[in-house]
């Protein structure tokens, strides 16, 4: 066993995917102290995402001042990684947790998403990689592309900056302004939703509550998204309500598509793409990887499925540990998982359980390679 890819998922409010990473390399190094192990922590494009690409692919943080959620001068940074990929997670700048008890998701704000996109490409970043998650915006990303030059205007030709609460008074958007500085500049979304743009199903009345939204803004937010949806359609020639996951982050999913041209996709493709996952596995013998649940909702192609289709096409068996497993995840084999563990030894609640997981996670890993090395491999 000499070539070990590492790339789990977060077991969400248990341990992140670099503390994985780092109690499996531990385990593996007990077992077999030569063998070349490559941890790829995962970015989901929520919080703590441009760390999890500069650790699996070095690189460097940039901060520079940028508004905040309610257009504050705040730090925002961003991270460059394969000298011209730039890493944005929009939490940064417009996260949840910049507001504190502040929830008002009719005023806030992606403004400064946006020129952390126009400083990177200002700065020769060719590709551009946005992560979508933990916003306490709804403006359907008009505040990001108003910070690139793309003008809103209401029905007086009045120039301004929408927000979740002011989206319905877009009558038209020009695009013709877009910054220079982004033509020729390849711009992917990372989005694990596919929520659309307004409806029950959609930003505001799926996400608005968690920002602060009570059922009546709820149905104002929804409205105004839908506004704007007519808008886009019209100046900008894209029908937002039709794209899987453009109802993310507020709508952030579909203001990217529309107003940057930029192709939303599953964050765990967007990491193997960008970390050359192919080329990692033409030498490896063995990958590692796993998330808190492995369920039905796993089969739509999150972290486990994401590595094991890749890996089967290399041929090199893939094992999933994991937290807890459901029953109707049969099908993980058929893309291409050798195994699932369960890291759970006692049967205990999660409150408990969470307190054991670093040393359940070592234990479970250190069990595997003992079989694997009995086996010769």
């Amino acid at each position: 066993m000499k070539n070990i890819l590492l790339i789990p998922d977060s077991f969400k409010g248990t341990m992140s995917s670099e503390e994985i990473c780092a109690i499996m390399d531990k385990a593996i190094k007990n077992h077999y102290p030569d063998a070349q192990v490559k941890q790829i922590p995962v970015a989901d494009g929520g919080e703590g995402s441009v760390d999890a690409f500069l650790q699996a692919l070095k690189g460097e943080k940039r901060f520079l001042t940028v508004q905040g959620p309610f257009g504050k001068p705040m730090e925002g940074f961003y991270g460059v990684v394969k000298e011209s990929t730039a890493i944005i997670e929009m939490a940064a700048c417009s996260g949840l947790p910049l507001v504190g008890d502040d929830l008002f998701p009719d005023r806030t704000t992606t403004y400064g998403v946006g020129e952390l996109i126009l400083a990177a490409a200002k700065s020769g970043c060719k590709e551009i990689i946005v992560g979508l998650g933990g916003s306490a915006t709804n403006d359907g990303g008009c505040g990001a592309a108003a910070a690139c030059g793309v003008l809103f205007r209401d029905e007086e030709l009045n120039e301004f900056i929408p927000t979740g609460g002011t989206l319905h008074k877009v009558a038209s958007i020009d695009r013709s302004g877009l910054d220079k500085a982004l033509e020729g500049v390849s711009i992917t979304t990372m989005c694990d939703i596919d929520n659309p743009f307004y409806g029950t199903k959609g930003a505001a009345y799926i996400f608005g509550p968690q920002k602060g939204a009570d059922p009546e803004m709820v149905k104002a937010l929804n409205a105004n998204l839908e506004s704007l949806a007519s808008v886009i359609k019209r100046d900008c020639n894209l029908d937002v309500q039709a794209i899987p996951g453009s109802g993310a982050a507020g709508g952030m999913g579909g203001g990217m598509a529309a107003f940057f041209g930029s192709t939303l996709q599953m964050g765990i493709e967007t990491v193997l793409d960008t970390v050359n996952f192919d080329e990692l596995l033409e030498k490896a013998d063995l990958v590692l990887t796993g998330e808190g649940k492995i369920d039905s909702q796993s089969l739509r192609g999150k972290v486990v499925i994401g590595v094991a289709r890749r890996a089967k096409k290399a041929n090199v068996p893939v094992v999933a540990v994991v937290g807890d497993i459901s029953d109707d995840i049969e099908g993980a084999y058929d893309e291409g998982v050798s195994g699932i563990f369960s890291i759970n030894r006692l049967a205990v609640d999660f409150k408990i359980a969470k307190t054991r997981a670093h040393q359940d996670m070592e234990k479970t890993v250190d069990n595997l390679m003992r079989f694997v090395k009995r086996m010769g491999l």
